[in-house]
């Protein structure tokens, strides 16, 4: 079947009925950003959305012998535009993810992350990052370059946030599943993701040349989730926007390895705490549980690392006695510089300075129970 037989339906999630194609709808502006708030000036409808992600398949073969095509319109962020494609071979259904940009520091962003996603996945033997397929670019009628690449779709992961439980009055985890219905994670549940989170990203630091995946944020939708059996949680990182080391950390030998190592624990404890509510709501901190679980995936990760040439013993071991010999004040002062490297106009700095001289606390009485 060639493509010009394929079928194409185009959707806007959540929506599960199709967009008719004479639908004013489609004349509507994309929005460019999470808030729907004005944002970049550039104006794409949807419509022109939807025809630049069909050329872009079928310029890339991916529609020559489907029956039908179905591109899901999902989110808006500061830099992406993804899409969901459905596609049926031989009444064998398939998913696929295509993200797609449209600012300058979009597309710029597409470019690196396409390049960093394929690194990652060659030299990384977990399978926590999508794999990625084909990346390339359309000009609209309009004039308007839409960058994409095409990658694997996680099917049956759904996006979370702190939420504030109506039972309760409190901040917890709400998962956003738009077909069965979004609930809130229990307290394990809560734990067992918090734990993935350290450990998936620990897994991807690189002990030798401190390289690491940064920025990320829960509140961009980084982390997505699925309940599996026995209502444990799988969690997969949907991104990768940047993978370097700290500016500063150019020494190679075993202190600075250790002393990079706690900088990226510090940070990492910091940042998981982090989301808006809902999403798009203010800044928001997650309970002591989130640093706990921290700790734990972490170490976790760490003991799974392969032996570093930097260091006489393995990474666990000596990382343990590096840290036996800070005091709870020793911590504190670190914490304090890893938190002021935020720069004060950032809405995460004032958050994190309210809740910093607590967090210091649970974060070094989990280490020393760990």
């Amino acid at each position: 079947m060639n493509k010009n037989s394929c079928e194409f339906r185009y959707f806007i999630s959540p929506d599960t009925c199709p967009v008719p194609k004479d639908s004013d709808l489609l004349k509507t502006p994309v929005p460019m950003n999470r808030s729907h708030t004005p944002g970049t000036g550039i104006f794409l409808s949807r419509g022109a959305y939807f025809r630049a992600v069909r050329e872009f398949l079928e310029k890339e073969g991916y529609s020559d012998s489907a029956e039908h095509t179905e591109i899901f319109m999902e989110k808006h962020g500061e830099l992406y535009h993804p899409a969901r494609i459905e596609f049926s071979v031989n009444g064998k259904k398939h998913s696929l993810a295509v993200n797609a940009a449209v600012s300058d520091i979009g597309k710029q962003y597409i470019r690196e992350e396409y390049r960093l996603l394929k690194q990652l996945n060659a030299e990384f033997p977990s399978a926590f990052l999508p794999e990625v397929y084909a990346e390339g670019c359309v000009m609209t009628e309009e004039g308007i370059e839409v960058r994409m690449f095409s990658g694997e779709w996680f099917a049956g992961y759904h996006e979370f946030h702190l939420s504030r439980d109506p039972a309760d009055n409190r901040n917890k985890i709400i998962v956003w599943d738009f077909g069965q219905g979004s609930f809130f994670l229990t307290a394990d549940q809560t734990a067992q993701l918090y734990c993935r989170v350290a450990e998936i990203l620990t897994a991807y630091y690189n002990m030798e040349s401190f390289a690491h995946i940064y920025p990320w944020h829960h509140a961009a939708g980084d982390f997505v989730i699925k309940i599996g059996e026995n209502q444990n949680i799988d969690l997969k990182l949907i991104t990768a926007r940047g993978y370097k080391a700290r500016a500063g950390a150019e020494d190679r030998n075993p202190a600075a390895v250790l002393e990079s190592l706690l900088v990226f624990l510090l940070q990492l404890s910091i940042r998981t705490r982090l989301d808006r509510l809902d999403g798009v709501g203010e800044m928001a901190w997650a309970d002591d549980i989130a640093a706990e679980a921290t700790v734990q995936g972490f170490f976790r990760a760490l003991a799974m690392k392969p032996e570093c040439a930097l260091l006489p013993a393995p990474a666990e071991e000596c990382f343990r006695y590096y840290l036996s010999r800070y005091s709870e004040r020793d911590l504190s002062e670190w914490i304090k510089a890893v938190a002021e490297a935020y720069p004060t106009a950032a809405p995460e700095f004032p958050v994190i300075k309210k809740h910093l001289k607590d967090h210091a606390a649970v974060l070094y009485r989990s280490l020393k129970n760990i």
